[in-house]
């Protein structure tokens, strides 16, 4: 797995709390996309308030925007546990499925809840179309499935996810998806997301167009995103946090097109803190970026030097979270702190359907 030397700071955790009223907490998305207000951090130590689609001002022609299209799977799932014979016990107990990662084939990493209910040998039936048998329990409680279904009716896991699973929207949404599409971005392409790659869901593709024509190339790589990049750090000290593991790719061809672009003089601008996260996971010391698939575990936070990423495009993410440090290492953390602060008395709408900053 992909690691980083961290950094030594006597940092702490409550260093990263701020106050945020819960009405500041987005809980639909804005329509359309590009209309989100965007908060600019400027070299300079000004800020500007824009919208979204003011993007395309903020980037110069030899620069790269570089995205992550992971695709979010509609993960949540709901099953009736079973009983060894195949009987629905005589009081059906709904079992609530999330969907973290694919181990190999259809054996999944899944969050259960409850799952006391179900031990390991325990079958699951889900709508009479999918079924789960518990093959072992892992770290935090999580369980190992193996999935099956009818493989002449469907071709794949993910087309029975299609019509059964609803997306797997972060607990502080309390309002219901009416559009699957909405929590997914307008580039998403490779199934393998537990959430969405939110800061990429301002854009639309007459946005990606017109920023194309500007002479700004645009190179995806991969990030799966696990639910652990949501969660808050729990230990007092930072360096005392382990971060949580998710796989990742970078082409060749998206590499070479980073790689033109720093030795032109362009800037690297990453579209959200999973292809920051990405980009420095592949980066050698000189900034030469690598093609490389697998697991990361990298961890940012201020003390960290910047390998690849210029620029970053990010939503206002939670407190005490790793998003909220890793920004924080590239802006300063005072500098984000006061933004923050600044952008509650604003009133920006916050988090993952919430509105966009741009740091430079």
């Amino acid at each position: 797995m992909i690691k980083n030397d961290l950094p030594k700071t006597d940092l702490q955790t409550k260093d990263f709390y701020y106050d945020l009223p819960e009405e500041l907490i987005a809980q639909t998305p804005i329509e359309p996309r590009d209309h989100s207000r965007m908060m600019v951090l400027r070299k300079n130590g000004e800020i500007e308030h824009k919208h979204f689609y003011d993007v395309i001002d903020y980037l110069n022609e030899g620069d790269v925007l570089v995205i992550n299209d992971s695709r979010v799977i509609p993960a949540r799932i709901y099953g009736d546990k079973v009983r060894d014979e195949g009987i629905f016990v005589s009081a059906p107990s709904k079992i609530e499925t999330l969907l973290l990662k694919q181990i190999d084939g259809n054996k999944w990493e899944v969050l259960l809840r409850p799952a006391k209910k179900v031990k390991i040998g325990g079958k699951i039936d889900y709508n009479g179309i999918l079924q789960a048998t518990v093959c072992d329990v892992v770290e935090d409680g999580n369980r190992i499935v193996e999935f099956s279904f009818d493989k002449e009716k469907y071709s794949s896991i993910y087309e029975v996810l299609d019509i059964i699973g609803s997306m797997p929207l972060p607990p502080y949404i309390t309002k219901k998806l009416e559009d699957k599409n909405r929590y997914q971005t307008v580039y998403a392409r490779e199934n393998g997301s537990s959430a969405a790659p939110t800061a990429g869901l301002h854009f639309t593709k007459e946005l990606l167009e017109k920023i194309k024509s500007k002479g700004i190339k645009i190179a995806p790589v991969m990030l799966h995103v696990g639910l652990g990049t949501f969660r808050p750090v729990k230990a007092e000290k930072i360096t005392d946090h382990i971060m949580h593991a998710e796989y990742i790719s970078v082409s060749k061809e998206s590499a070479d097109i980073i790689n033109n672009a720093k030795k032109n003089g362009g800037r690297i601008v990453a579209v959200g803190t999973t292809s920051c996260r990405t980009l420095e996971s592949v980066a050698l010391d000189d900034g030469t970026i690598q093609a490389i698939s697998g697991n990361t575990g990298i961890f940012i936070y201020p003390g960290y030097k910047f390998k690849a990423v210029d620029t970053l495009i990010t939503n206002f993410h939670l407190p005490e979270s790793t998003l909220l440090m890793l920004i924080s290492a590239l802006a300063g953390k005072e500098r984000i702190m006061d933004a923050y602060k600044i952008a509650v008395e604003e009133k920006y709408r916050f988090f993952s359907f919430g509105d966009s900053m741009l740091i430079e």
